[in-house]
């Protein structure tokens, strides 16, 4: 039949987001069997859940213990700081309830940090101090907690207090720098290895003032088969998303022999990290590690594309936007170009070589030196969504800059330069003529006549740093 699944005439008849189903076609009684059955597992998981206090908990009080240890035996001197990471903000209110208390009593301060913004510290703020602290803000939370590196003397050159233990979780493991500390705990492993190690990476910089830092982390259990046995259940969850977003039957994997190989690379990613310390360019590109964390770009997309399809098949290709480096990414950024191209025709890479193929992400700096080529995918799309997600509007003084700079786009010689680099990081080959068509009107394909071996590319979109 030929009903629109989307008419809100038929909301009424329909159960289901994603996938949709008419009430007609469900088996009501059956339905409401099931729904009974989960309710009973769920009452019995929440009992047997409420049986585990504080007092019984193994985990919390290995925790306690460590924190201890730590304080009383300093990895660098005078050095009582430690982050503990999690991935839920329950766990991480959970944590702060169960060790702040017992820790301010021996004036060691702690702080919580969640992406809900529910933030908060036992640290005191003293009433005789002119300027006033809010100690819910995250920037204010992590300057006391890391004062050297976020030179909190300049902020508040009256305050003199510090947190020593912060609880976070992956709202802060990216673009800070809170190298004070010396000390990480996981308090549970993220499924991303590459997660692990953006946290890690929190400490573990340049400017540290500590002379080692440690990592420790809480694994689930030993056997991380079992922990990582997500295979049919991930590969289920993918195909529902894709048959909901294309209506076609499954185009993620049609090779039965090579079944979601990259869940069984990631087991060995995190069985490498358990026993060794992993460098993050090691684990942090490639399709084998990162390919469901695409998923958050789809859905924003998919988002995106309910009131914006028409905007986008309209769109032409080469289109460009400025954006500024935020402080957020600073110390990782610089400024430079992001470019997305498209190979029209020629050799084909597979998934673990390319995730996005035939697209290409390379971020080329002004200085001409490729920070991210297109195995980082996942990395340059962090940095476009840091940059541009919420904003709707230009700046126009970034882009009067790039108008000054270009002499209103007639003179794109400095772009044509990086681009040749991208291009040239792609297919290994300096090109010596041909890239300056991509940026003519009209033009944003390099003419097969002008490349030595590889086909056309298309230049989509790019994005100009500042």
């Amino acid at each position: 039949n030929d009903m629109d699944m989307d008419d809100s005439e038929f909301d009424n008849l329909m159960f289901g987001n994603n996938v949709k189903v008419l009430l007609q076609d469900m088996d009501i009684i059956k339905w409401r069997e099931d729904l009974e059955h989960d309710m009973k597992i769920l009452d019995m998981i929440l009992v047997e859940a409420k049986k585990i206090t504080p007092d019984r908990d193994g985990k919390l009080i290995e925790l306690r213990s460590m924190v201890r240890q730590k304080i009383n035996h300093p990895i660098n001197k005078d050095n009582r700081k430690i982050i503990i990471f999690t991935a839920f903000a329950d766990t991480a209110k959970y944590l702060y309830e169960n060790l702040s208390g017992k820790l301010r009593e021996n004036h060691i301060y702690t702080a919580l940090v969640t992406g809900s913004g529910d933030n908060k510290s036992t640290l005191p703020i003293f009433k005789e101090m002119k300027k006033e602290i809010k100690i819910s803000d995250l920037n204010t939370v992590l300057t006391l907690f890391s004062p050297v590196s976020k030179e909190c003397s300049k902020i508040f050159p009256e305050f003199h207090g510090e947190i020593d233990v912060l609880i976070a979780t992956d709202c802060i493991s990216e673009g800070q720098n809170l190298q004070d500390c010396d000390y990480l705990i996981n308090y549970d492993i993220h499924w991303n290895p590459v997660r692990i190690t953006q946290r890690f990476g929190r400490i573990d910089r340049i400017g540290s003032k500590n002379d080692a830092v440690q990592l420790v982390n809480f694994w689930p259990m030993k056997d991380l088969d079992e922990y990582i046995n997500l295979q049919q259940r991930v590969k289920g969850r993918m195909v529902l998303l894709n048959v909901s977003a294309t209506g076609d039957e499954d185009v993620i994997e049609t090779d039965e022999n090579s079944e979601m190989k990259e869940l069984e690379y990631r087991k060995k990613q995190l069985e490498k990290l358990k026993n060794e310390v992993v460098d993050l360019e090691d684990i942090s590109g490639g399709i084998s590690i990162t390919n469901l964390t695409f998923n958050d770009y789809k859905m924003d997309l998919m988002n995106f594309m309910k009131d914006n399809r028409e905007l986008l098949e309209k769109a032409p290709s080469g289109m460009y936007a400025v954006a500024k480096i935020e402080d957020s990414i600073k110390d990782e950024a610089q400024p430079g170009v992001i470019f997305a191209l498209r190979q029209l025709k020629g050799v084909e890479q597979s998934k673990e070589q390319n995730p996005l193929f035939p697209y290409y992400l390379v971020y080329v700096a002004d200085s001409g030196k490729v920070k991210l080529n297109f195995i980082n995918a996942k990395k340059v799309l962090d940095y476009y969504k840091k940059l541009c997600k919420g904003h709707r509007v230009v700046s126009k003084s970034l882009v009067s800059e790039f108008n000054k700079e270009t002499k209103d786009g007639t003179d794109m010689k400095h772009y044509s330069d990086l681009l040749e680099i991208a291009i040239e990081n792609i297919i290994g080959k300096k090109q010596e003529m041909g890239v300056k068509s991509l940026f003519s009107r009209g033009g944003t394909t390099m003419q097969k006549s002008f490349f030595s071996g590889i086909e056309d590319f298309e230049l989509i979109t790019f994005l100009v740093l500042k």
